[in-house]
């Protein structure tokens, strides 16, 4: 039976052990091939112990290894893959972490859990994912914010349910567009791999955090039959997870400038508190042109997670020409998220606030200070969040005769992102005195209420906010793709594509401020309270916090110094909303982030695929083109009326991949090919958002240009022994279309916005005369000029076989990459008057998610009975996003995290296993300000330890 048409290398790999898997393995052009072929042989032979290796035991990990190996060394465009080391194992819990051991990959963490990925530089948004061959989204809540956006959530499925993750660096006509860093397969089972009769895997372990102190169990199992016959397989597997971590650190909300009430003595004002005109002076000025943090806190964040998985796969081939397949896939991935807080409002109210003692440090930083008639806050968020993913999926595998074969592939996928509270309460003192803030120790402050934060005769109950929300994408897919021998050593691939994205996101809040002392039914209606700066000593702005309404917080190990306030109480969630009736409030719109898109993708391929011999050298080619037209539909709110914009554009995307076997053991490979990415689905509304926090507008712009680049790599691999590989790659993407952000500074009226989108809570909603004063940056995106990337990826794989005695049974893995890039990015440059805005500025930098450094190294043993792995990872600081309030770009310094496991096999069908991630307890570093590195946030999240036992038969 030839192969069939599939575009998907782990395909045929899925489900399979890993001994089958290399039996199984792809032939040149990304594409499955049977065990006849010659590359499968050959991969057989290499993990085929010589006389003299006969004591070199060559089991799971080793032959997964190899299995990935054969996969890269047999496809003609750059690949990188990761086999499971048996059905339903893989070597890491997540498939993240598991991503980060490729070449160019380095990961993102959010609660401890690694979530997006980022591919040669470039960020989640940049990469495609495909399950089964069809392209899809998953979206969660997890982290400070939920992902609304093209990145892929990987932290939506356990790991056990796939048996091959598969990288596609460089393009191909043939494959999916849509990428400017990578396409990423991963695969399920695929029952007819498998061997005949009946196969049983089930594995439990206990999940151990050592900074919540909490277990929690882990639980998968797959079972799976094939016909004696080999003409009918079925499959089930399922994953069921339970987890409860807590992080726990400190927090700024970035760094700002403002005037504030008296410095030292020395008032700023003619009135004191509110009114009246700014009096300079070099005590004021100072204060005024540095930067304090907005809101300096100490806090706990509790992530508890549930995460279910469930697999199925039917295959018939009644016949050597035939198969069909159906897979499905559903997902389900719960998280509660509760944060509490306790920190000093000083955003927006430092024209209340005295400053005593400044101290500042060389890069204009206030660094201490105390402050008094401080806005001391306490805030208790909780955000229930569900995620379910379903897909299904099936192919048609034919050969019509000898020369021809074609695929049928079509299926559904669907995220539904589910955010039903998401809920605030805030515990203010508006009049606090003597609080202390010190960031001599950047990373640890020392936070020091001067005033009891335990007394709730000390708070009222001043805020209250829920903003509940759904974030839905659909995929159809339809594909069919052919392929004709036209002669020996020479291929033609045609192949058409149909495929409908549709995005939609709906939010709602019942945000509201209490002010007033007029009682209960103020909370349950919309209410406009008297501006901020009227509030005085003696003001109600709220309900007076009761012990019946509040809970004490006592902060554990975050990191803090001695004399740090590590006690304070915080609104309890459930007794507040039942005093205010917060949840029959009734739900308003929230404008800003109500939006849908869709995409229409129709198209088609035509690609040679040559094989033969040039003076002497074996040489493999693929070059073709492929075209697609997206038909685009934008819908958002603008001054309260839905606005839909329509428009298509086309993209013609030819490439080309070369590899030529220099010797048996040496490979060369050079790619070219135009690629391109859709634009970030935020960017593409008609409608505007509104944050009367930090007076900003933001305006979508529907008639943004995708990312289009042209891509350039090339490598040299070396397979220098079994299980051995050392490789060089050199890339390059000369990126032609990159959407920038573009801003002015004027009032909020000129935007033509309605005060409704802004939160009722915020100062400008407070406050209308906000609304008129030109202190608004109005945002919006545009087509900009391009970027540009360059890097090199040098990896090194081998057993140390060269050893003596058990020493030989030692392997290791390295990796490293090394990239740079330009583009150019508008940021607000700090003010230089007091009270001055910030004047917007091209500033060249890296691309936004891209570390210049990034290493892995994982040493392992593995005999016939024991296995373990060590295995360190560290990424280099990069730039996530633009910045506000006068600091120019924010991101994450670097972080190094290091895991570990063990595996002891007591017979042929049971193993025991321990496992640890994150061992050093790495801080993860946020940063605001490439320049000064002041501190965003400094949380750590423990260590986690994963006991357990896996059975099999």
């Amino acid at each position: 039976m030839r192969s069939h048409v599939t575009n998907s290398i782990g395909r045929r790999l899925a489900g399979a052990s890993a001994a089958a898997l290399v039996l199984g393995m792809l032939s040149p052009s990304a594409h499955a091939q049977d065990a006849a072929q010659p590359g499968a042989n050959d991969a057989q032979q290499a993990d085929t112990p010589t006389q003299e290796e006969e004591e070199i035991v060559v089991s799971g990990f080793r032959q997964s290894l190899q299995a990935a190996l054969n996969v890269k060394r047999d496809s003609v465009s750059a690949v990188d893959a990761v086999i499971a080391e048996d059905i339903a194992k893989f070597p890491d819990q997540n498939l993240a972490e598991l991503l980060q051991r490729i070449p160019g990959i380095s990961i993102q963490r959010d609660g401890g859990e690694g979530r997006a990925i980022t591919v040669r530089g470039l960020s989640a948004q940049f990469t495609r994912v495909r399950v089964n061959g069809l392209e899809t989204i998953t979206t969660t809540a997890d982290g400070a914010s939920a992902n609304r956006e093209r990145a892929f959530d990987f932290n939506v499925f356990a790991s056990e349910l796939f048996s091959s993750l598969v990288v596609h660096k460089t393009a191909e006509a043939s494959l999916d567009e849509g990428s400017l860093g990578a396409v990423v397969d991963l695969n399920t089972g695929n029952p007819l791999g498998g061997k005949t009769g009946i196969t049983f895997v089930a594995s439990a372990q206990g999940s151990y955090n050592d900074l919540s102190k909490n277990w929690g169990p882990r639980l998968a199992g797959l079972v799976s039959w094939k016909s004696p016959d080999g003409t009918f397989g079925v499959s089930l597997s399922g994953a069921y997870q339970k987890s409860d971590t807590l992080e726990l650190g400190n927090n700024t909300v970035r760094w700002a400038q403002a005037r504030f009430d008296s410095v030292n003595g020395t008032n700023c004002w003619t009135t004191a508190n509110s009114g009246g005109t700014y009096v300079p002076s070099a005590a004021c000025n100072q204060a005024a042109l540095s930067f304090h943090p907005r809101i300096p806190r100490y806090g706990e964040v509790r992530h508890d997670r549930e995460r279910l998985g469930l697999t199925g796969s039917v295959q018939w081939a009644p016949t050597d020409a035939t198969k069909i397949s159906i897979d499905g896939l559903y997902s389900r991935f719960k998280e509660t998220r509760e944060e509490k807080w306790g920190e000093v409002l000083l955003r927006s109210n430092e024209r209340s606030i005295n400053v005593v003692n400044p101290v500042y440090d060389g890069n204009n930083n206030m660094i201490s200070a105390t402050l008094n008639d401080a806005w001391v806050r306490t805030e208790h968020y909780k955000r229930d969040s569900t995620t379910e993913f379903y897909q299904v999926g099936a192919s048609w595998d034919q050969d019509l005769g000898e020369d021809f074969r074609f695929t049928l592939l079509g299926g559904i996928s669907k995220s539904d992102a589910d955010i039903p509270r998401e809920t605030t309460f805030v515990f203010d003192d508006r009049d606090a005195q003597g609080y202390q803030y010190d960031y001599t120790d950047m990373r640890s402050p020392k936070l020091a209420f001067g005033t009891s934060v335990t007394d709730p005769s000390s708070f009222q109950l001043a805020e209250i906010r829920d903003r509940p929300s759904n974030t839905t994408n659909k995929f159809k897919t339809a594909q069919l793709r052919t392929e004709w021998d036209a002669t020996e050593g020479f291929t033609v691939k045609l192949g058409g594509v149909y495929r409908r994205f549709d995005y939609e996101l709906t939010a709602y809040q019942r945000d509201t401020a209490v002010c007033g002392n007029g009682g209960l039914d103020l909370v349950l209606r919309q209410i406009t309270c008297s501006p901020t700066s009227l509030f005085g000593p003696t003001a109600v702005y709220g309900f007076a916090a009761t012990p019946a309404l509040s809970e004490l917080v006592e902060l554990g190990n975050a990191g803090q110094p001695s004399g740090n306030s590590n006690s304070w109480l915080v609104p309890n969630i459930d007794a507040a909303a039942a005093f205010t009736g917060l949840y029959t409030r009734p739900l308003l719109l929230d404008t800003g982030n109500n939006r849908s898109v869709t995409e229409q993708v129709k198209g088609g391929y035509l690609q040679f695929d040559a094989d033969g011999s040039v003076l002497g050298i074996n040489v493999r080619v693929n070059a073709g083109i492929r075209y697609v037209r997206t038909d685009q539909r934008s819908t958002g709110i603008n001054s309260g009326t839905v606005v839909t914009v329509k428009r298509d554009y086309e993209d013609f995307l030819p490439s080309a991949n070369l590899a030529a076997d220099l010797t048996s053991n040496l490979v060369f490979r050079a790619s070219i090919a135009n690629v391109m990415t859709r634009p970030l689905l935020a960017n593409l509304t008609p409608g505007g958002s509104a944050d009367g926090f930090n007076f900003r507008v933001t305006f979508g712009n529907p008639d943004l240009q995708p990312y289009r680049a042209t891509a350039y790599d090339a490598a040299l691999e070396w397979y220098f022994a079994p299980q051995s590989i050392f490789s060089v790659a050199v890339f390059q993407k000369d990126i032609q279309s990159f959407p920038v952000a573009s801003s002015r500074t004027d009032t909020f009226l000129s935007t033509g916005l309605p005060s409704s989108v802004l939160v009722s809570s915020s100062p400008a909603a407070l406050n209308p005369a906000l609304l008129a004063q030109p202190i608004w940056t109005i945002q919006t995106t545009i087509n900009g000029t391009g970027a540009n990337l360059k890097g090199v990826e040098v990896a090194l794989q081998a057993p140390f076989r060269f050893l003596p005695g058990f020493l030989k049974n030692f392997g290791g893995i390295v990796n490293a990459s090394f990239i740079d890039s330009s583009a150019i990015y508008q940021q607000g440059t700090p003010a230089t008057t007091p009270g001055g805005g910030n004047v917007n500025q091209p500033f060249e930098s890296t691309l936004y998610g891209l570390s210049k450094r990034a290493y892995n190294a994982t040493l392992y043993y593995e005999d016939g009975r024991f296995s373990a792995r060590g295995s360190i990872s560290y990424r280099g600081p990069y730039a996530d996003q633009g910045s506000a309030t006068g600091n120019v770009f924010e991101g994450y310094n670097a972080i190094t995290n290091v895991d570990a496991s063990i595996r002891y096999r007591i017979t042929d069908n049971v193993e025991l296993s321990l496992e640890g991630t994150n061992l050093t307890d790495a801080y993860r570093d946020r940063y605001v300000d490439q320049t000064a590195n002041r501190n965003y946030e400094y949380n750590h999240f423990g260590r986690t330890f994963l006991v357990g036992a896996r059975f099999k038969m």
